[in-house]
């Protein structure tokens, strides 16, 4: 149960603002080919390493410095953005329209150093297996699965660990960083 202290946490990599400006293009050009999708807003897509959920405060100290240690033990990297896809797969409607993220080995390490921090802290372990993406729309009714185009924005680099906050208002999610870790350690 969430005491009204508790704020709704994770743990994602910051995307630079020109990449975000290349997903809002990008979902410029899908809205008209893709009926029935709530787009996010550009400013506020991120790779999310870790959901939290409703955290407590005490929880968020606990993970600052296990954060902390894992973005300074991983340098700053580079991830290709390609192939459009949904959640869930094939059989089901989809729910959640994505951007792929390909992570090399260090990001995966970054990804599994925040899932040990995060279960250090007392979260339960994370269920299904981390698969990169950038969420850019969700379905809230049932809708065909729509064809995709492709898509390929290129190579991108990560350099910022966030522990954010997310808010949730009627006109989408705010997210407010709680916390930055550069990778590497670096300023």
């Amino acid at each position: 149960m969430s005491s009204p202290r508790d704020v709704r946490a994770f743990v994602a990599l910051e995307l630079a603002p020109e990449v975000r400006r290349a997903i809002g293009e990008l979902i410029a050009s899908l809205r008209p080919r893709v009926p029935g999708a709530r787009w996010v807003r550009p400013d506020g897509v991120h790779l999310t390493l870790r959901f939290l959920g409703d955290t407590p405060p005490a929880r968020i100290d606990q993970l600052r410095l296990a954060l902390a240690g894992a973005a300074s033990a991983c340098e700053p990297f580079e991830a290709h953005l390609s192939a459009l896809g949904t959640f869930p797969g094939p059989g089901k409607p989809p729910r959640v329209l994505w951007l792929g993220i390909q992570v090399p080995p260090p990001g995966l390490a970054l990804q599994a150093a925040c899932e040990r921090a995060a279960v250090a802290a007392g979260f339960p372990p994370e269920g299904r297996p981390f698969r990169g993406h950038l969420t850019l729309a969700r379905f809230r009714e049932r809708v065909l699965r729509p064809a995709l185009p492709p898509a390929d924005l290129g190579a991108v680099r990560l350099e910022i660990l966030t522990l954010l906050r997310s808010d949730l208002r009627p006109g989408g999610a705010v997210y407010t960083p709680i916390d930055r870790f550069p990778l590497g350690g670096a300023e």
